[in-house]
């Protein structure tokens, strides 16, 4: 992606002071993925280095994850699996535990959502520490899957989630970044 590029895709995801706690920026895509241009931008860059390449599923971290690794998954012509938190899925499910900043949470997926070799791409939104995206490789390694890359449209690169991820042999691809948290 040109410079220019780059700085319309940042440029149309919106900065909310304080929120959900003073000190925190939240980066909202909502407005990306609002603005047709920049979400079928936002879509290429993250399918660009997979054109082509044999990619059997993209799993979804919940929430935004499932809106961009649904259309991630059409553009490969791959099968999309979600990885939600626990309790939200009907069938019988795998389950991991990670640390939060305060106290431990679970996500799961389904026990036949992925088969065991097949070549897998992770998608969310933005990584910060990189514990869901952490729990989400775990989860599916657990089942046999093959981690091609983790994506996100958002690196907040001062929280090292990135660095995580990479410390587990997973190739990360970031779009835009932005500094603090």
């Amino acid at each position: 992606m040109d410079p220019t590029e780059l700085e319309e895709l940042q440029a149309s995801i919106r900065t909310i002071p304080d929120y959900p706690r003073r000190g925190i920026q939240f980066r909202d895509i909502t407005t990306l993925l609002g603005n047709a241009p920049m979400f079928h931008r936002a879509v290429d860059e993250l399918v660009r280095p997979w054109t082509g390449a044999k990619v059997d599923r993209v799993a979804g971290i919940e929430a935004r994850g499932f809106i961009l690794g649904g259309a991630v998954a059409h553009r490969l012509a791959a099968g999309f699996v979600p990885i939600r938190k626990k309790g939200k899925l009907p069938h019988e499910t795998v389950r991991v535990a990670y640390s939060l900043e305060y106290g431990l949470d679970e996500i799961e997926m389904h026990r036949d959502g992925v088969a065991r070799g097949e070549r897998i791409i992770l998608v969310d939104d933005l990584i910060a520490t990189g514990g869901t995206a952490e729990a989400a490789v775990k989860l599916l390694r657990s089942l046999g899957a093959q981690i091609l890359a983790a994506c996100f449209v958002i690196d907040l690169p001062e929280l090292g989630g990135s660095r995580r991820l990479q410390a587990l042999d997973v190739p990360v691809r970031t779009l835009v970044s932005f500094q603090g948290h």
